[in-house]
């Protein structure tokens, strides 16, 4: 006999290698990456070997910093008697939430060894103590 689940599904197992199969893609395509501070930049390392600069956009808006870009890599070997091709295609992104502190609007980036470096300079202590004080008025 099969039940019906509380979604009214007849068969929910059916899907579930699909499901399975699309988050594993999903952690495949996106890239590895690491982020720190100090008392001068936030700093956000992604790891993207053999991604162009061409196929990377890069934007900060409303305090998020978001990576996006495909991964296209083609390998061919041959020998005499054998042949190898592995093919790797798939869109990424990935986001970043910058702190109060952080100014979104002069982040550098720069591609090194396969790896995109982000630098995102923080706000001075007493630009931030300013940034915070609100005058109320009387009356």
């Amino acid at each position: 006999m099969v039940e019906k689940t509380d979604s009214g599904s007849l068969w929910p197992s059916l899907y579930d290698p699909f499901r399975a199969f699309t988050s594993r893609l999903a952690e495949w395509l996106s890239p590895a990456s690491e982020a720190s501070g100090n008392d001068d930049a936030y700093e956000i390392s992604i790891e993207l070997p053999g991604v162009s600069e061409d196929d990377i956009e890069l934007t900060v808006e409303n305090g998020i910093v978001t990576v996006r870009g495909e991964k296209k890599t083609e390998v061919e070997r041959k020998g005499d008697t054998w042949y190898f091709s592995e093919r790797q295609y798939g869109a990424f992104r990935r986001s970043f939430r910058l702190p109060e502190d952080a100014e979104g609007d002069k982040a550098e980036a720069r591609m090194k060894d396969g790896v995109l470096h982000i630098t995102v300079p923080r706000k001075s202590r007493e630009a931030v103590e300013q940034a915070k004080k609100i005058a109320i008025q009387r009356g």
